[in-house]
């Protein structure tokens, strides 16, 4: 796929990315060994493996978990009403879309809390491993602590096109809206009304301006990180994108982001 090469264009130094289509195999651009730090982009592993422990009966959506009245599925879909990144609680429950770096950390207790086992190893045997994802690890905290290269992202991606490790049910529960309606700030892109989240997943619906490409379906899902990385699924197109890079989150990516995620749409489409 000729469509990442303009990734080399880019005002970075580094840059790593991969197409997974579901139907066609990985196309990649840049070293797919090399190891980034993935900031925000680590929630959608560890929402992930809080879906694992839900399917192996370690956890339940619906159990109290954080604030009071708030649940694991609260948690999951920054609506629990905790702070960006502190435990403070500034909402009830369900009120509003709070995204929450600390609601992660809190949900990432209580799962170690719920299975004897440390968070980081849980995400390591329960997502990782099963996965062949070598270089990937949780080595920080829960809402941005992780690590990984771009074929191992594109094994996770690879495994959210055709899921394995939850089930089809759990999976699509994961990527539709949950606690539809509420507003609330999309970091970088400003207030939302609504903001739409599924279980950990980002999900772009109607939001305008945004990170993914003009093009991508509403219901394309996934999530970007302030280290200069991004992974979105689109369904509508039976493929993913993953994008590592190590510049920081900035108005120079906003356009960049926008026009690659259109070239990959065009191309995978046919119309590129």
């Amino acid at each position: 796929m000729q469509t990442l090469d303009r990734i080399g264009q880019w005002p970075v130094d580094n840059a790593s990315a991969a197409v997974v289509d579901g139907s066609r195999g990985v196309a990649h651009f840049g070293d797919r060994q090399r190891v980034y730090p993935l900031a925000s982009v680590t929630k959608l592993l560890c929402a992930y493996a809080t879906l694992v422990a839900v399917e192996e009966g370690a956890v339940e959506l619906d159990q109290p978990a954080g604030p009071p009245g708030a649940t694991v599925r609260h948690l999951l879909a920054h609506a629990s009403g905790l702070a960006f990144g502190e435990h403070r609680v500034q909402a009830e429950p369900g009120a509003k879309r709070i995204y929450s770096s600390a609601g992660y950390e809190v949900l990432a207790d209580f799962v170690e809390a719920e299975t004897g086992i440390p968070f980081a190893e849980y995400v390591s045997e329960g997502v990782f491993a099963p996965l062949g994802m070598a270089t990937a690890a949780l080595v920080g905290p829960a809402g941005h602590g992780a690590q990984a290269s771009v074929d191992d992202l594109s094994r996770f991606a690879a495994e959210l096109l055709r899921p394995t490790l939850v089930s089809p049910q759990t999976h699509a529960e994961a990527t539709t809206v949950q606690f539809p309606g509420l507003a609330g700030l999309l970091p970088g892109y400003g207030a939302q009304r609504p903001n739409d989240w599924g279980l950990g997943f980002e999900i772009k619906s109607g939001k305008s301006p945004h990170w993914t490409g003009t093009g991508n379906s509403p219901a394309t899902y996934g999530h970007f990180g302030q280290s200069g990385t991004f992974l979105w699924v689109d369904p509508a197109l039976d493929a993913a994108c993953v994008v590592l890079t190590d510049r920081a989150f900035g108005d120079w990516a906003k356009p960049l982001w926008t026009d690659l995620g259109d070239a990959v749409v065009a191309d995978l489409s046919g119309r590129g």
